[in-house]
Order: structure tokens, then C-alpha cells, then sequence
């Protein structure tokens, strides 16, 4: 009986940090690159949202530490985040750093590259799948129509004060991260600023997982149809392409 050979093991590079985009869920959605980085993996420094099925691609041995950011939530200070790369760069040769979504969408990477660059380790980065992108197909939402939108912009609802509503409010297709706590805001924002209360939007809570759920509504009713629901993590979706799938007042 014929069996088959052990796959080489995947060329990496000594002494370097991997900053691996997680993708949305499960290790279904990790590219093939990153599973076989995270097969060889010595150290994981993972984020908060990051399916626990894929810290078991990691070797039996491998050292796995929790340094997480979450919103109302106790979240593992930046300059920790450094000293954890610090501490491990220097000692281990696959080091990689876990990051929800694609590690350079909203994955504070620019401190901690600045960290390694300090110290002189090498990094490489391994592209994900981005919740952004992800979560509207999820909810059969195109993010862009010939005909409805021919464009989208991507940005986080942390601190909706500091954005440009005015401007915002003119693109064809919003996709905001990190927006559900401020979604009653969000929506005033996008009124004042001349959407109509009849405008689509979706929010799409947990997309990728066992617990996905997604609402559909207008600027009017989408606010009262989450009422008292925790909608974090979640991806807001605001503009006609929501209605391609439109079904008022359902939480699909």
C-alpha cells in the first residue's frame, strides 16, 4: 500500500515576526500561505476576535498569548503589544502575530512594525480576508453595482465625531467597522447630512461564524430593529445595494 510523502515543511525566513491576517471565522478562511506559517508557528500573539479552531493549526509546543483589544472590554495595552514582540522576536525564529480580518485594516500595525524595525527583526506580511469585504457578501450585498454604486469607502465608526459626515454621505456605498455602540449616531450623521430616512443599511453582527446575524432596514427603522442588542463585533453597510436583498424588518 502506497503512502504518501510528508510535505516539506514551508520555507521560512530566521528570526522573523509573521503579521498573518486571520481572515473572518474559522481556518476556512485563512489563505493557504498563512496556514502553513501557523503549522510552523513557535510563538502566536493573536487578537481578541480570533477563532480559537485556528491557535490548534499551531504546533503542539507552540507558545500562544491572548493580546487582545475589545471595545468596553479590558484590552492588552499597545505598549505590552510591543514589549510581547520584543520578548520573543529576539528569542524565537517563527514569531507570528495573529490579526483579525487583513493585519493592515484597522489592525493597528503601524506601532508595531515600528517596534521591530527598532530593534532590527524582520517582518513579513501575510494578507487576510477583511471583515469589510467578507461580512456584506455574507448578507448577499454587492458592495458595488454598475448601475447603483460605483465605488465604496471603508471606515471605522470608534469615533463617528471625528469623521466627515458631509462627505461621507455622498459615497455610493458605506462600510463602517467597528460602529455598532454608535450606530443611533451614525445614523443622525447620515440624515443631517442629506440621506434620507428611506436610505438602506444593513448590519451585519459576527459574519463568518456559527452566530452570524444580519439585519436589513432603512436609516428610519434600523436603529429600533437592534434595540438593546450588543451588535459588536459587527460591519455596517449603508446604500442601495443593501436593497438587492432587501426584506423589511427581517433579521436573516
Amino acid at each position: 500500500m502506497e503512502t504518501s510523502p510528508t510535505p516539506a515543511p514551508y520555507p521560512l525566513f530566521p528570526m522573523t515576526v509573521y503579521f498573518v491576517g486571520a481572515g473572518i471565522g474559522g481556518p476556512d478562511y485563512l489563505t493557504l500561505k498563512a496556514y502553513k506559517i501557523l503549522s510552523q508557528a513557535e510563538v502566536i500573539i493573536y487578537d481578541a476576535l480570533i477563532d480559537r479552531e485556528i491557535l490548534s493549526i499551531a504546533p503542539e509546543n507552540c507558545i500562544k498569548i491572548h493580546a487582545g483589544k475589545r471595545g468596553g472590554e479590558k484590552s492588552t495595552p499597545q505598549a505590552e503589544i510591543n514589549r510581547l514582540l520584543i520578548q520573543y522576536a529576539t528569542k524565537y525564529k517563527v514569531v507570528v502575530r495573529l490579526k483579525g480580518g487583513d493585519v493592515g485594516v484597522f489592525g493597528r500595525l503601524t506601532p508595531e512594525l515600528a517596534t521591530l524595525r527598532a530593534i532590527g527583526v524582520d517582518y513579513q506580511l501575510i494578507p487576510g480576508i477583511s471583515s469589510a469585504l467578507a461580512a456584506p457578501l455574507f448578507a448577499h450585498i454587492p458592495l458595488t453595482d454598475k448601475d447603483s454604486s460605483t465605488g465604496f469607502m471603508i471606515v471605522s465608526g470608534h469615533n463617528p465625531e471625528r469623521l466627515n459626515w458631509e462627505v461621507l454621505s455622498q459615497i455610493d456605498t458605506l462600510v463602517i467597522l467597528m460602529g455598532g455602540k454608535n450606530l443611533p449616531l451614525i445614523v443622525e450623521k447620515l440624515q443631517k447630512y442629506g440621506r434620507p430616512p428611506s436610505h438602506p443599511i444593513a448590519v451585519i453582527k459576527e459574519a463568518g461564524s456559527n452566530n452570524t446575524q444580519i439585519w436589513k432596514g432603512t436609516l428610519a427603522t434600523i436603529v429600533a430593529q437592534t434595540l438593546n442588542i450588543s451588535l459588536s463585533p459587527c460591519v455596517i453597510v449603508v446604500g442601495t445595494v443593501v436593497d438587492q436583498t432587501y426584506q423589511d424588518g427581517k433579521n436573516d
